[in-house]
């Protein structure tokens, strides 16, 4: 696709074409990537052997959710300063400082949920809870 192709109004078909690109781009380009699927499949587990409720499972998958949108944004940043300067740059650095700080503020928040929900239920599953 093009330059001009990207920029000229998008039909939603486009639009979804370009969106799973970036999926696919982000999953398969970027190696913290493999590091959130691996945690998100251990959570997963861990929720389904625990037998997580209707609501610890959306609170389980919004925090995935959350962090894997981080680190999208995180990647689309760093290629974006990469192409921008290749040379040191204090104001790109300070960019992708904070980008990456978002990805660490999500995964410490989904880290405190995924204890706080997983936590209680391996608190009921040894009967302390």
């Amino acid at each position: 696709m093009s330059v001009d192709e990207r920029l000229s109004p998008n039909t939603w078909g486009r639009k979804f074409r370009c969106a799973f690109r970036g999926l696919k781009r982000g999953f398969r380009g970027e190696s913290s990537f493999f590091a959130h699927l691996f945690a998100t499949a251990a959570v997963a587990t861990a929720a389904a052997a625990l037998g997580a409720d209707r609501t610890e499972w959306c609170l389980l998958w919004l925090c995935v959710t959350l962090v894997l949108t981080a680190e999208m944004l995180n990647s689309s940043i760093e290629r974006l300063a990469r192409a921008v300067d290749e040379r040191f740059n204090p104001q790109l650095r300070d960019a992708l400082d904070i980008a990456g700080g978002a990805v660490l503020t999500a995964a410490l928040g989904a880290t405190v949920v995924g204890t706080i929900v997983l936590g209680r239920l391996i608190l009921v599953t040894l009967g302390w809870a």
